[in-house]
């Protein structure tokens, strides 16, 4: 993940008053447990208004015309997920307003972390715990456990 691009998402969700919660390794890595990850993975409040305040702070990151094809339409129907890789990067953003029935942005716990002098809205550990401890990828149950270990979360 490339830091100062991470660093100007952030910064203009805060601008623009995005209603989000990072999960996935992004948010491993702001509870101070390092994993690598070519992506952010983002929850967002599922309103039309905050999917636009969602496109213009990408707007104000990458110059990229796709950014109209994030639509509420989108994150607001069967399928409320979309992937978006900006030009010129090799990462790329998962952005959900909910993770099938299973997890839903209203539902997620969150917490405010400092990140390298902003504040981002995260997933508390507990929350990644749960959304990863069941899943069939490794790498999410590897996840789990190093975050049972860190916070003395109950199995």
């Amino acid at each position: 993940m490339d830091f100062e691009i991470l660093k100007r998402l952030i910064a203009a969700f805060e601008a623009r008053g995005v209603r989000y919660a990072i999960f996935g390794a992004i948010a491993m890595n702001l509870h101070g447990l390092v994993r690598a990850t070519e992506d952010l993975d983002v929850f967002v409040e599922p309103t039309a208004a905050n999917i636009e305040q969602l496109r213009q702070a990408l707007r104000e990151v990458f110059d990229d015309p796709e950014i109209d094809n994030i639509t509420a339409a989108d994150l607001l129907g069967d399928y409320p997920s979309i992937r978006y890789a900006p030009p010129a990067t090799w990462f790329y953003l998962d952005i959900l307003t909910r993770l099938d029935d299973a997890f839903a942005f209203a539902d997620l716990e969150t917490t405010r972390v400092p990140f390298d002098g902003l504040t981002a809205t995260v997933v508390t550990p507990r929350m990644l715990y749960i959304m990863k401890k069941d899943t069939v990828r490794l790498k999410d149950r590897a996840d789990a456990e190093m975050l049972r270990r860190q916070f003395g979360l109950e199995e």
